[in-house]
């Protein structure tokens, strides 16, 4: 819903503003690699190079739908609508990718997705919103050594309780399929999936409480501020049909991309379980975090000599200002990487669950036992890197909520060493 503090863009206006003046604008160019990636599925029978062209094509694609997703978001009103939206949106690459494998049957690739969707946000986006941000106010004028999350603890530490319970659901069917009687193994399937279908409902039912909870009772909490400058958008139609435009681009890249998996597979000899957990999850949500390395970086082209004391306090204001933005701006981005993360875990996993249950795609909650280690490992670090201090406050040892550089640094690292491992772990036998 537009307000009195909204400006109307033109489409040329919103093309020079978003694609042609931002520093990030260099990943459009890969946006030629749409055609290419059409043209090679036809000419060309080498599955990689058609796998890796439509995934260069999907980047930019994804960029644009973000943006007009988020120009269509000023036109919303109902707040629990527009919850359900942005969910659905804002996870739309993952969705079509996964739905897509799905329907090919794919079931060992839409798990490793699923489950290298959680692995990326809360390890690697969460690390580098602590090391980018750490850096960026560790070098400024007024130096900190540690960005404040103060501001956004409440949100993170309902964010931290869904995630978890989200980490349950997924460890519990593997638990019950290793120690399960297995004399019978068609029984204990049959057992695995009536479980995932029923804890499949349970979490969407969880996801909707959720969304209530963020968007309307409890909204406050989530909102965090960061510029006050007027925002300009584009109208409803231009909005609408950009949205559709990249959908369609997407749509039929991904089905290229997903096409040519088994032939990349075969060809390089890596497992659908790597493609799964650390690439499909970048291309599908890389767009949304590019922004991540230009935040609070400017062009400062013209920096003259201050000659006045004054000018020079000016000066400084403007400094503190700045790095209070950008401090901000970081804290949304870490709010939003975890968001993201639940929003695979209750919405996304169980959607796929169900809707594979209707088109007789049997897929189960039931992940590898390596998958299912690294899934706690990583929420448990999560939650002790953010939430430790929340927990000492509560015995009044800490009264911060603060991260640096150094914790962003171990969280990719953990990251990095999971996708090693993940390289060299091989597929199921049976897939």
């Amino acid at each position: 819903m537009s307000s009195p503090n909204e400006e109307k863009l033109t489409l040329t206006e919103a093309f020079k503003d978003n694609v042609l003046y931002r520093r990030s604008s260099i990943f459009y160019i890969l946006i030629f690699f749409v055609p290419v990636g059409y043209i090679l599925h036809f000419l060309s029978p080498n599955a990689t190079l058609v796998f890796i062209t439509n995934f260069l094509a999907i980047i930019p694609s994804a960029r644009l739908f973000k943006f007009a997703s988020n120009q269509l978001s000023h036109h919303r009103s109902n707040e629990i609508l527009e919850g359900l939206l942005d969910v659905a949106l804002n996870n739309f690459v993952e969705l079509v990718i996964t739905i897509i494998a799905l329907a090919y049957g794919q079931i060992r690739v839409v798990q490793a997705a699923v489950l290298g969707s959680i692995l990326f946000h809360i390890l690697l986006i969460l690390g580098l919103c602590f090391l980018i941000g750490g850096i960026k106010i560790l070098n400024a004028k007024k130096k900190k050594l540690e960005q404040d999350f103060s501001s956004s603890s409440t949100a993170v530490q309902a964010d931290s309780s869904v995630l978890t319970l989200a980490c349950i659901s997924l460890i519990l069917p593997a638990s019950f399929s290793l120690f399960v009687n297995q004399n019978d193994p068609n029984a204990n399937d049959d057992a695995i999936y009536r479980i995932s279908y029923g804890t499949s409902i349970v979490l969407l039912i969880t996801c909707v409480f959720y969304l209530y909870f963020k968007s309307k009772s409890h909204k406050e909490l989530f909102n965090i501020e960061t510029s006050k400058e007027k925002n300009k958008y584009l109208n409803l139609p231009y909005s609408l049909i950009l949205l559709i435009v990249m959908a369609v681009i997407i749509v039929f890249s991904a089905i290229l991309l997903v096409g040519s998996i088994n032939g990349v597979v075969e060809s390089n000899k890596i497992s659908k379980t790597f493609i799964g957990v650390i690439l499909l999850p970048i291309v599908g949500h890389i767009a949304k975090y590019i922004n991540i390395f230009y935040i609070g970086s400017e062009d400062n082209k013209d920096n003259k000599e201050k000659t006045t004391e004054s000018e020079e306090k000016m000066e400084n204001e403007e400094k503190t200002t700045e790095m209070m933005e950008c401090e901000k701006m970081m804290a949304a981005k870490t709010v939003n990487s975890i968001r993201s993360s639940i929003q695979t875990a209750i919405f996304i996993t169980p959607l796929l669950v169900i809707l594979g249950w209707i088109i007789n795609k049997h897929m189960s909650l039931s992940f590898l036992p390596f998958e299912t280690i690294c899934l706690f490992i990583a929420v448990m670090f999560r939650n002790y890197l953010l939430n430790v201090r929340f927990l000492f406050k509560f015995f009044y040892f800490f009264t911060d909520s603060k991260t640096n550089w150094l914790e962003g640094v171990m969280l990719i690292s953990t990251y990095l060493i999971m996708g090693l491992a993940f390289f060299f772990y091989p597929d199921p036998p049976e897939l």
